[in-house]
């Protein structure tokens, strides 16, 4: 006979699952800070998997289009084997730029969650529209965590 124990271990605290990805993201935006990339990372998950992952990789690449977002959608429709992202989420340490916030309408992505606004060149200062309409968008996770690897980023620059 097997016994459940439904009461929650104070040895392992739930912690918020959106909270638990975006560290994931936080990662990655990480590893993109040590390349000396703009600190953005990015996962994409579907039924409780990551099936996609990026980091900025613009200077590495010498590509403009390499933000994380881009390259977590192709590591995803690869992984799903289509174009379309739907009943799949991306967390991403920053909000998404217009250019990625236009591919994840063409993903028809269901769910964009983002830690720090992106007050110079996020979506949302230009246009809230360029987001799919069935897209459920969650800002504000883990927050200041991802605005600080930023503004490190910046500071160390100057």
């Amino acid at each position: 006979m097997k016994v459940y124990n439904f009461e929650d271990d104070p040895k392992q605290p739930l912690a918020n699952i959106d909270e638990q990805y975006m560290q994931e993201a936080l990662k990655l935006a990480r590893k993109a800070f040590e390349e000396d990339e703009i600190p953005i990372g990015a996962i994409i998950v579907s039924n409780g998997k990551i099936i996609g992952k990026g980091y900025n990789m613009t200077e590495r690449l010498n590509d403009v289009t390499a933000h994380a977002e881009m390259q977590a959608f192709t590591a995803a429709a690869n992984y799903l084997g289509g174009k379309y992202l739907k009943d799949c989420t991306l967390y991403v340490t920053v909000e998404p730029c217009v250019m990625c916030a236009g591919a994840s309408y063409w993903t028809q992505i269901s769910k964009i969650v983002y830690g720090a606004r992106d007050e110079k060149r996020g979506y949302s200062s230009i246009h809230e529209k360029i987001i799919h309409p069935k897209t459920i968008i969650q800002s504000g996770v883990l927050e200041k965590d991802c605005a600080e690897l930023m503004m490190s980023f910046f500071r160390n620059k100057r």
